[in-house]
């Protein structure tokens, strides 16, 4: 990888290490004084999740921006306030969207970067662990190298139902300034997976989410007067890097992230194996229709929160989300659109989703929905701001898709769960394999909706890709697959 030869100089010292910062310049910290403490491996490893919060990455762009307009599920006026009308059009070329499409790439090989950095002296740096810390920072930068890869993955390069064998991207194991060759699409899906089995070994035998006594709740103390009490352990290990294992990669959601990689890869039983694995421990609950519909802004949950296995603590970009989706020079969708989405006129009547993340609006130019997924009371909500990365409805997603060709009415069923706790008590019905595919992409598209995942999926089933309203744009390479930075086929060989 050429490209970090310009970010080596600056990348040792993560956002969160203020220890070091308080010694040195950023670009003069040495990884000897990183990595000589057990704190120093805590703050490089919490760096880690800071690098990749930002809003080139999964802090807007990664969530709720570029990959949800790729995806068709906004309107975007024409006056183009946001800049983003060529890239809803597919037109690969416009200096906006090639901008903010090699800014992902250098974000995520940055912290892919940084990921390395950790592997490469944890094992010297070993005598300075606990044995839960060890197994937790090495698991957590294996993690985060293939779920990092696994993502560049399914925007640089065909999938894996498309062509197997084609040039990828690289996937990089060293911290080094020398240029990684490129891998297949299978190579580095089996590096993915291997990192990912590797990570949730690790993390098996000390991470404390798997513990009978963590309870996943709302954050708040018991004792707030303004929110209700909480059951909450999140919050309780004596070591603070140990708390709110959610924001962090924790053991399920390295399941998680193996059911969608082993899926991507048609391994459906193992996919199935580790979405099992998430549903049956039954540590997500889900959210109570009290919380998610409570018209108390404090009280109000739209983020689902609980059922969230990861997510992506972003606190300071609550200004820049409500500009994200503001009217009209925001992302909207029209009226007609979020009706046939979320099937309103038909059994979506009751959606509860439907209702709390979607805003009516009425202007000289029409109806519209404004969307309200991520508004929430920015001192007093009952969770902080967050950009989910994995749920437990994908899970059950996952599930269900993985199940169909052996028992098609348990894959109706793990959807009709999630469709149950949204409002809609009637049963999901298929006449066939491929019709449960098409409406299993609407009842995810209504799920994760503005959550970054949807381009994805129908890359991977290789479906056109539709507006809400209804446009479709052809299921080819051309708008599947996003070029190569220009630097990197010019200076990588490529």
């Amino acid at each position: 990888m050429k490209i970090f030869i310009a970010l080596f100089s600056g990348i040792l010292l993560l956002t969160s290490c203020s220890k070091w910062l308080d010694v040195k310049p950023q670009s003069q910290v040495a990884a000897t004084d990183l990595f000589d403490s057990q704190e120093g491996f805590e703050e490089a490893t919490n760096g880690l999740y800071s690098r990749c919060s930002v809003q080139a990455a999964y802090g807007d762009e990664l969530s709720f921006g570029f990959l949800d307009v790729l995806a068709q599920n906004y309107y975007l006026n024409f006056q183009d306030y946001q800049h983003y009308v060529q890239t809803s059009i597919y037109n690969y070329k416009d200096n906006d969207f090639i901008s903010r499409k090699d800014t992902v790439w250098t974000s995520l090989y940055n912290a892919i970067a940084n990921s390395n950095l950790i592997l490469t002296n944890i094992e010297t740096g070993k005598k300075l662990l606990t044995s839960v810390d060890y197994g937790v920072v090495k698991g957590e930068a294996l993690a985060m190298r293939a779920y990092l890869h696994f993502d560049l993955l399914r925007m640089f390069a065909p999938s894996y139902g498309n062509n197997p064998a084609a040039p990828a991207i690289p996937y990089v194991t060293t911290f080094s300034n020398k240029v990684t060759p490129l891998s297949t699409v299978s190579q580095v899906l089996t590096l993915v997976l291997q990192d990912l089995n590797a990570a949730k070994a690790l993390l098996k035998p000390v991470d404390p989410i798997l513990a009978a006594g963590y309870i996943i709740d709302y954050p708040w103390n018991s004792t707030s007067t303004l929110l209700p009490p909480t059951k909450s352990t999140e919050q309780s290990n004596a070591s603070l890097f140990l708390q709110n294992r959610r924001n962090h990669l924790n053991y399920y959601a390295v399941c998680g992230e193996l059911a969608r990689a082993y899926l991507y890869m048609n391994k459906q039983d193992s996919a199935l194996s580790n979405a099992l694995e998430v549903i049956n421990s039954k540590k997500f609950p889900w959210t109570d229709p009290g919380d998610f519909t409570n018209p108390d802004p404090q009280n109000v949950d739209r983020i689902l929160y609980k059922e969230l296995l990861f997510s992506w603590y972003i606190p300071t970009l609550g200004k820049k989300l409500a500009d994200r989706f503001a009217q009209p020079t925001g992302f909207y969708i029209d009226q007609a659109g979020g009706t046939n989405l979320y099937q309103t006129n038909g059994v979506g009547g009751a959606d509860t989703r439907y209702k709390e993340w979607l805003s009516p609006l009425t202007d000289a130019d029409g109806q519209w929905l404004t969307v309200a997924k991520y508004k929430r009371d920015p001192d007093t909500n009952r969770h902080p701001l967050l950009a989910p990365a994995l749920r437990l409805s994908e899970v059950y997603y996952i599930a269900a898709e993985c199940s169909y060709d052996a028992n098609p009415s348990q894959a109706l069923g793990y959807v009709d769960s999630v469709r149950f706790h949204r409002g809609i008590p009637d049963p999901l019905t298929a006449a066939g394999k491929q019709d449960f595919l098409n409406q299993l992409l609407v009842e995810a598209r209504k799920e994760l909706y503005g959550e970054g995942q949807i381009f994805y999926m129908f890359k991977r089933l290789g479906l056109p890709i539709t507006s809400p309203s209804g446009i479709g744009h052809p299921a080819t390479n051309n708008i599947f697959v996003l070029p190569l930075p220009n630097s990197e086929i010019e200076y990588g060989g490529r």
